[in-house]
């Protein structure tokens, strides 16, 4: 009585599940950083073009290294050994990913402003999904990932 008849049979909560879910943002983190691009060249100067591109890079970058961040600390916490390493990589991805946007700012190669929305890429993504989700449970009336 509680499965709807459109999702009978899918497991909705299980790894398989998280890993469709982690690919389609990724996937669309990657869709909004290459529209923004696209956009931008007509209308845009080339340093907000190339600072949207080296955002967009380093977001996905960043969200590449912080599921092997998080995955080393949750390993190191469940095995009891010290977590140091995995939070030190943690950590350093913020300088490099700060660094490379200062450096190529300081050069003259990038507007800031539009390096920072293409590190927000993921926001775009988030909001995607969540308007997925949205549509899913309302019009189709039932729970998917």
């Amino acid at each position: 009585m509680m499965e709807t008849a459109n999702n009978r049979g899918h497991d909705v909560h299980g790894p398989e599940a998280d890993t469709v879910l982690e690919s389609r943002i990724l996937r669309t983190m990657g869709v909004s950083v290459t529209v923004a691009v696209i956009v931008s060249l007509p209308f845009a100067p080339w340093r907000t073009t190339v600072g949207l591109a080296l955002g967009g890079l380093l977001s996905l970058f960043n969200y590449h290294w912080l599921r092997g961040s998080v995955k080393a600390l949750i390993a190191a916490n469940a095995s009891d050994k010290p977590v140091g390493h995995s939070a030190a990589r943690y950590i350093l991805r913020y300088a490099v990913i700060g660094v490379v946007a200062f450096g190529a700012y300081t050069f003259g190669m990038v507007s800031l402003p539009a390096t920072i929305v293409g590190l927000c890429s993921f926001v775009a993504a988030f909001f995607a999904e969540a308007l997925r989700q949205f549509y899913i449970a309302v019009f189709r009336r039932e729970e998917i990932s």
